[in-house]
């Protein structure tokens, strides 16, 4: 099946302005819906189907998430879905908190808490990726990788489109920036001596892992515009 029967399914769903993205949350669909609106899509989430119960995420990888999370919300609506997981792999932590980066401080844990036990964890080891001190003096902790995993499922057919974004950057002690969630305050980008939360929404976009994937995606929306 190719793509373009994929979004012609969201079409006929929701009509051709709309697409539904299997998230609540309003970070990520700020992002979404700046992305796709480039497109002119109106993007709808899980706030506009409450229907929908929670969804368990309990695959190993990021990919496997995305695929539950879209199949599970395309099934329910009987219309195309697209999903994320996205997280952060810290190297000194050996690749975690990974696909438990959104509870790595426990289930319903705010950002502040994740960004908290990062910090502690990372300091009970000593970690340390540099010897150079940042101009405010945060210390440089560790090499870091947020990854993104996108996947559109077609319920009609049981298929996925794929795709994946990744950037690379360094773990601090200390917050940088007020933009951004999740553990955008933490993660430093060496190649442009700025922390993610104090990019842009259109800066964030051009580096960031989802914005990677989504442009890896984004082609397949056009060729039906």
């Amino acid at each position: 099946m190719g793509e373009g029967n994929i979004i012609a399914g969201i079409r006929d769903g929701l009509g051709n302005d709309a697409i539904v993205v299997a998230t609540k949350n309003n970070g990520k669909l700020k992002e979404f819906a700046h992305a796709l609106g480039k497109l002119d899509k109106r993007v709808l989430s899980l706030h506009d189907f409450p229907e929908i119960p929670d969804i368990v995420e309990d695959g190993d990888t990021f990919a496997a998430n995305a695929r539950i999370k879209a199949k599970t919300t395309g099934d329910a609506l009987g219309v195309p879905a697209l999903a994320d997981d996205s997280g952060l792999r810290v190297e000194a932590l050996g690749g975690e908190p990974g696909v438990y980066s959104a509870r790595y401080a426990g289930e319903g844990a705010a950002d502040e808490e994740n960004n908290a036990k990062l910090i502690r964890e990372l300091t009970s080891i000593g970690a340390s990726c540099s010897e150079q001190r940042l101009d405010d003096g945060s210390r440089q902790l560790s090499k870091a990788q947020f990854v993104c995993a996108l996947a559109l499922y077609d319920p009609a057919t049981g298929e996925f489109v794929e795709a994946e974004g990744t950037v690379d950057g360094v773990i601090t002690d200390k917050p940088h920036g007020a933009g951004g969630f999740g553990y955008d305050p933490l993660f430093w980008l060496p190649q442009l001596g700025r922390g993610m939360a104090e990019l842009s929404k259109e800066e964030k976009g051009a580096i960031s892992h989802r914005g990677d994937a989504l442009r890896k995606l984004l082609p397949l929306l056009m060729k039906q515009q």
